[in-house]
This record gives structure tokens, C-alpha cells and sequence, in this order.
């Protein structure tokens, strides 16, 4: 295994509780603190120098602009924040927001006397920074620790096999399989979507908890119903299932109508849910029933399952690079010959309602 280290950066408007999340951080031999600050300019000139692997930004602070700053950020490079907010239930407007913005991540700042904080908090700050850490935004290292560990393929959760479906036997959905950058490009896609589309199944790389403050969120802006998909939910027209983080999704036939079986199992790709693991499920159930769409994203998760789509006979998407935050997964996708078309992202909800309407996503 590596040693090294991952490099966290602290923007906090209050010294104290820079002090006591940093403290806590350090507490693990694991992480290094490069930067504390409360001012946002200062870091992201000090952060052009070295770039952090992990983010830590305070949210709420008018005087900082957190999210401000959180998305200037993710403008000039794709990196695993942590969103720090006042001590309040997890699901806020503001913790929402960031999300939508491309936190990874939400927790509590500290707001009791340092020997607490790093008894109570301290604990799910570090897990917080190592699941940040993970989800691997920042690509300016080539060799981290995650990329030492084997990398399963789709196989550990589905065996690869022809496809069952017969064009026209079943309900028609969607596949859609995103990450970095992907909260944003979910919300340009679904807002766009009528109340009548075609049911919709969503693995979006991002960890446990915050999936389900994603779905919410989309839900409250969108005309059709999203919601964090649940073992034996059903694949409706009008609704969307999004897979839950640090579970895989698949879906499953049942007669004409399909359902998603949420399971346990391990890392597909590096990635729990893995697209890989959904699109194969919809490869092997669906086949010319289905559209496949993978969008913005870091490293190649999806791009054998859309291929294994498109040879079962689904309509194949890719989103195209200059509307990517990161081009990895499509780009991967399209070398492996799996898209039948490469779509600028404002060109997607078309080609969903297209393929509602008549069964054909060409634009």
C-alpha cells in the first residue's frame, strides 16, 4: 500500500473552528493538513500551487460565500469537497445546494469544546475526508492508494450473458450513469423531462447518505418523481430511481414491467453503485427496450456496460467533451465504439423525449 498522504485544505471563517477540525484530522496518520484559512482568495492561490486531494469548506458564513466559492472551485478543477455547516439535520436547503454543486460530502462544524468535538466528531470528519478522498474528483495524482487495490469488474455482481429481452416485449426506460460533475448535469437533464417519460433508473458515484439528499432535491424541481430507489421498486413511467451510495443497483424483469434489486456486494470499477453493474442488468433484461446514457465523469465505470447495451440492442448515448466537467467515462466509452451518438449536454432531455415518443433518442 501507498503512504502517502491525503492533502486536506481547511476554508473556515472561525480560527477556533479551524483549529478543532484540523486537530482532528491530524489525530489520523493518514491525512496532512496544508492550508488553514478564513479567506477563499488566498486559499485557491495557495491551492493553484498545490492542489489538494480533499476540500473543507464552511457553507453557511455569508461573509465567506462558501458556496460561492465551492463552485469557482469546481470551475477551475474537479475536486472532493467536504461541506461544513452549523450543527442541524443533514438535509438543508444548504447542504442541498452544495450538493447540487459538487460537494461530495456534508458535516457538522464544530460547535462544542475541542476535546468533544474530537471524541464525538472527529470520527466521521475523518471518515467523511477518506470517503471524499476516495470518490477520486481530483486527478492530479496518477498513482493514489485506491488505485493500488484490485478493480472488479461487473462480473462479481452480474455474470456476463446474452440478453433475454425481445424488442417491443416489454416497457421501454432509460439508463442513465454519471459522476463528477454529474449533480449538475442530472439537474440540466431531468428539469427538462415531462411528466409522461419513460421510467428512468440513475447510478450517480457519490457516498452513502447523500444520494437520497439528491433525489430529494431533484424531485422538488422536476415534473417527474425522483426518489432514492428501494430493493423491489418498481421502473414506472414518470419516476426515476436513483441507485442509493454504498449499495450496487440492477435491474430485474418481472413479466413486462422491471424492477430494481438494491443489494450489497463489493467495489465495481472502484465504484458502490457502479454503472458497470446497472447497465449490464439493463443489457441483459431490457436490450432493445432500453436507452443508455453515460454523462460527465472520472476514469472508465460504464463505458463496457454501455457497450454491452448497445450489443444487446439499446440506443447508446455519450455526452460530449466540451460539456463535460470531466470527459473519462464517455470518453472511454466512445473509444470502445458503445455510443451511437455523442450528445452536448443541452441535446439529452431531446433525445429522452424523442425516445419516449417513438423509441428512437436521434435529435
Amino acid at each position: 500500500m501507498s503512504d502517502r498522504k491525503i492533502k486536506v485544505v481547511i476554508v473556515d471563517d472561525s480560527a477556533l473552528a479551524r483549529q478543532m477540525i484540523g486537530q482532528a484530522l491530524t489525530a489520523d496518520t493518514g491525512i496532512e493538513v496544508t492550508i488553514t484559512t478564513a479567506d477563499p482568495s488566498l486559499a485557491l492561490e495557495r491551492m493553484r500551487r498545490q492542489w489538494p486531494d480533499v476540500l473543507i469548506v464552511d457553507i453557511e458564513t455569508p461573509r465567506l460565500g462558501g458556496l460561492a466559492f465551492l463552485r469557482q472551485v469546481m470551475a477551475e478543477r474537479s475536486t472532493p469537497i467536504v461541506a461544513c455547516s452549523r450543527p442541524a439535520t443533514i438535509d438543508t436547503p444548504a447542504h442541498r445546494e452544495a450538493l447540487a454543486a459538487g460537494a461530495v460530502g456534508v458535516v457538522s462544524r464544530p460547535h462544542v469544546g475541542l476535546r468533544a468535538f474530537l471524541d464525538q466528531g472527529g470520527r466521521e470528519l475523518v471518515r467523511a475526508v477518506r470517503s471524499a478522498a476516495r470518490s477520486r474528483h481530483a486527478s492530479a495524482d496518477p498513482s493514489p492508494p485506491d488505485l493500488l487495490r484490485p478493480k472488479n469488474s461487473a462480473d462479481v455482481m452480474l455474470a456476463a450473458g446474452p440478453s433475454t429481452a425481445v424488442a417491443g416485449s416489454g416497457e421501454q426506460i432509460i439508463a442513465i450513469g454519471t459522476s463528477t460533475g454529474g449533480t449538475q448535469a442530472l439537474e440540466a437533464v431531468l428539469t427538462r423531462l415531462p411528466a409522461h417519460c419513460k421510467g428512468i433508473v440513475i447510478v450517480q458515484h457519490m457516498p452513502e447518505r447523500f444520494t437520497a439528499m439528491l433525489a430529494q432535491r431533484l424531485n422538488d424541481l422536476c415534473q417527474i418523481e425522483i426518489r432514492e430507489a428501494g430493493d423491489g421498486d418498481r421502473v414506472m413511467p414518470g419516476h426515476a430511481l436513483i441507485a442509493p451510495g454504498g449499495k450496487h443497483m440492477m435491474l430485474r424483469r418481472n413479466g413486462t414491467q422491471y424492477r430494481v434489486e438494491v443489494a450489497n456486494g463489493p467495489l465495481v470499477n472502484r465504484h458502490r453503485p457502479s454503472v458497470d453493474v446497472l447497465f449490464r442488468s439493463v443489457a441483459r433484461y431490457a436490450g432493445p427496450n432500453a436507452l443508455g446514457i453515460l454523462m460527465t465523469g472520472m476514469g472508465d465505470d460504464g463505458a463496457r456496460g454501455l457497450k454491452e447495451m448497445r450489443d444487446s440492442g439499446a440506443k447508446t448515448i455519450a455526452q460530449d467533451e466540451a460539456s463535460c466537467v470531466v470527459f473519462g467515462m464517455p470518453r472511454e466509452a466512445i473509444r470502445r465504439g458503445a455510443a451511437e451518438q455523442t450528445l452536448a449536454l443541452e441535446q439529452i432531455p431531446a433525445a429522452l423525449m424523442a425516445f419516449s415518443r417513438t423509441g428512437n433518442p436521434v435529435v
